[in-house]
């Protein structure tokens, strides 16, 4: 029997989940998988050497160079043959990004995560400093908690929300990014809301709470600007 295969550490989700050609027009696709991106994004992007990723990735060097040299034929593909990229899926964990402060959730809990600032939802996901997380059992409030994010980005803040145990995500604006970053941590998304936080989670418990198909915030930082995984503090442990 071989031996199950070792999950690989990564920092965050990307910001960016897929590229194409100009006008959208990819001959084809090809899937790039998260812990192949986290090879790039390391090694190419950060400048760090082979060994330095695997340290990060908690793997062993000729499994990064495997990996690597996997992504960097998907890469040479794509500009090539006029392929479009998708980044999902793949073997890996999160690096842990969330304060010992939060409590883990027990079972038959569903934990709601509000993008907030002074009781309102706070309307710009990407820019979030704070989200309240509310513990629900049997259809009942038990626990809240307003908790700081510790990361940069929309990708660093998707990881937060999956190490903190998050099912709901209520938010405002979120951009396109962030919402592939939410369907990949398997969190159901309630975006486009505004007002109250406990009012909005009250709505949600009485299923009265819109889920808008397209909360797509039409402000600059919620397209990538001065957010980048680039900027996170990865790989410092």
């Amino acid at each position: 029997m071989p031996r199950p295969q070792k999950s690989r550490r990564i920092c965050c989700y990307p910001d960016y989940w897929s590229f194409a050609p100009d006008q959208d027009k990819a001959n084809d696709m090809v899937t790039m998988s998260l812990d192949e991106f986290e090879t790039i994004r390391s090694i190419d992007y950060q400048g760090k050497t082979q060994e330095e990723c695997a340290r990060d990735m908690n793997v062993a060097r000729t499994t990064v160079t495997a990996i690597y040299d996997s992504a960097r034929k998907k890469l040479a593909a794509a500009l090539v043959e006029g392929r479009r990229i998708v980044i999902s899926g793949g073997n890996y964990t999160l690096d842990n990004t969330v304060s010992e402060e939060i409590a883990r959730k027990g079972n038959g809990i569903m934990r709601i995560a509000v993008t907030y600032e002074n009781g309102q939802i706070f309307q710009h996901f990407g820019r979030t400093e704070q989200f309240k997380l509310y513990d629900v059992a049997d259809g009942k409030i038990i626990n809240e908690q307003v908790v700081g994010t510790n990361g940069a980005g929309h990708g660093a803040l998707a990881g937060f929300l999956k190490n903190a145990q998050a099912d709901v995500l209520i938010c405002g604006g979120i951009g396109g990014g962030a919402k592939m970053a939410m369907q990949e941590a398997g969190i159901t998304l309630y975006g486009g809301n505004m007002g109250s936080a406990d009012e909005a989670v009250q709505a949600f418990l009485a299923q009265t709470l819109v889920q808008n198909e397209n909360p797509t915030c039409d402000h600059h930082h919620e397209h990538g600007e001065g957010h980048s995984c680039g900027s996170h503090n990865c790989g410092n442990h």
